[in-house]
């Protein structure tokens, strides 16, 4: 036998357009002379957290050609680390995947002197295609999909979060900032003491996320910041990066802010609303038909009844830890039934009033631990459906609708969820099977692991009686 054959795999060098190329050099340039000497390369894991990387400016042009390499498993990587065992991760040996810097989405960061971030594309060096787990390529994938394209979606995002302080004495480490109940709805220092809103808002701005105002939510130490409308896939990178910044700038601050459904026992849960319409080429709010049933065109009346048809399959995208399921229930104002309502606040899909190019859904059922990107292909996934399939509504709810005799119950656990979006072959379709079995297994994974985890309210309820 001769030598063994060693076949070597290269990442080759992506060669850059001459318009490319002048166009990064322009950038760097411009860059350099704004003091920026840093680039900070992120992209979303399956959780929606930001996997990043620093480089030094004058390896922009490598990085936009070549890529940066990480190990594909970071898509399999759990909060704490945990591995699943998802095809092209451990198995496969950890293989690489290269992250592109999308150059249209560099911005400087105004609390970071010096550096600039943009969000990566995420390719599979050996395909140049995108890999089944990136959830940013999964949207664009959905997106692609609306009446094969000829119609654009627009996304409002709302999104909540409780911000803490830290209390040793506490059994999490942490309390609630500035406990002031009833100050829902309120800005200024009675809620606010320190003036945390002002500055985040004002950051954020400056940031190019296009914040519309926000205020103090229901409990304390709750905000709510909104997003202005815009394409779907700008509002998902967004809300990524309004998610990552605010987490930033808490710890900028001592503090923690989470976007866990329900963080703490003495309150209600976090809320990620969304708003979605539809346009069209002209750019026209489809949606919009005021000699029509409700003021909604049969475009909006069958994508709500898209939205309340995956419902329980959606609730594994915008419900997806363990912890959202304590965020429902008939003493909250998170919705539980599979309904919809003008104007009310009560129901899973919300129709706000308005009319005319601002006629829109809102989809009530996420919280905010969810990926951004996965809940909106979610939302335009099963609206696409409802809208090939050409099926009304129910009639409107009205009042609270508490009634379990009048609409099907959403599923009350994950599991039951993951089970809801397995069995819903339509949207699994959408959506891809790779993707899918890979969502499954990872968040399977955790519901494992917390099934094993002895909680402190199994300790305090049995430990001194049984």
């Amino acid at each position: 036998m001769g030598p063994p054959v060693w076949h070597q795999i290269t990442f080759a060098e992506r060669p850059l357009s001459a318009e490319t190329a002048d166009r990064v050099r322009q950038r760097t340039e411009a860059l350099a002379a704004e003091g920026i000497d840093v680039v900070r390369v992120t992209y979303p894991d399956m959780m929606g957290s930001d996997r990043s990387r620093d480089i030094l400016l004058h390896h922009l042009p490598h990085a936009v050609g070549h890529g940066l390499a990480f190990s594909r498993a970071v898509y399999h990587t759990g909060a704490l680390g945990d591995h699943s065992h998802i095809a092209g991760g451990l198995e496969a040996g950890m293989p690489d995947i290269l992250v592109r810097p999308d150059l249209t989405t560099l911005v400087p960061l105004p609390w970071e002197p010096g550096v600039a971030e943009c969000i990566g594309d995420v390719r599979d060096p050996a395909t140049g295609l995108p890999v089944p787990e990136s959830p940013r390529d999964l949207l664009r994938q959905v997106i692609g999909l609306l009446i094969d394209g000829d119609l654009t979606a627009v996304v409002g995002p709302e999104l909540e979060y409780v911000l803490l302080d830290p209390d040793p004495a506490s059994p999490v480490g942490w309390r609630r900032y500035a406990p002031a109940p009833g100050h829902v709805y309120t800005t200024g220092r009675k809620g606010d003491p320190d003036g945390h809103l002002l500055r985040t808002v004002r950051a954020l701005h400056a940031l190019g996320l296009d914040v519309s105002g926000g205020n103090r939510e229901f409990d304390s130490g709750q905000f709510e910041i909104n997003l202005s409308h815009c394409e779907a896939l700008d509002a998902a990178d967004r809300a990524f990066r309004f998610k990552a910044a605010i987490k930033e700038l808490a710890h900028a601050e001592g503090r923690l802010a989470t976007f866990m459904a329900k963080p703490l026992n003495d309150g209600g849960g976090s809320g990620f609303h969304l708003h979605l319409s539809l346009v069209d080429a002209d750019g026209r709010n489809v949606f919009d038909a005021p000699r029509d049933a409700y003021g909604l065109s049969a475009t909006a009346r069958h994508a709500l009844a898209g939205a309340l048809a995956h419902a329980p399959a959606l609730s594994a995208l915008l419900n997806p830890t363990v912890n959202s399921y304590k965020r429902f229930g008939p003493d909250t104002t998170a919705p539980w039934l599979i309904n919809w309502g003008l104007d009310n606040r009560n129901a899973l899909v919300r129709v706000p009033p308005e009319r005319g190019g601002a006629t829109r859904l809102e989809a009530r059922l996420g919280d905010a631990t969810a990926n951004p990107y996965l809940a909106i292909a979610g939302l335009l996934a099963a609206a696409h459906l409802g809208i090939a399939a050409a099926e009304e509504p129910p009639a409107p709810m009205t009042g609270q609708g508490h009634d379990r005799g009048t609409a099907a119950a959403l599923p009350t656990g994950l599991g039951q969820a993951l089970d809801a979006l397995e069995a819903d072959h339509q949207l699994t379709d959408v959506l891809g099977k790779p993707f899918v079995d890979a969502f499954l297994t990872f968040k399977r994974d955790e519901l494992a692991r917390f099934q094993r985890y002895v909680t402190d309210w199994e300790f305090h309820e049995y430990a001194r009686i049984i």
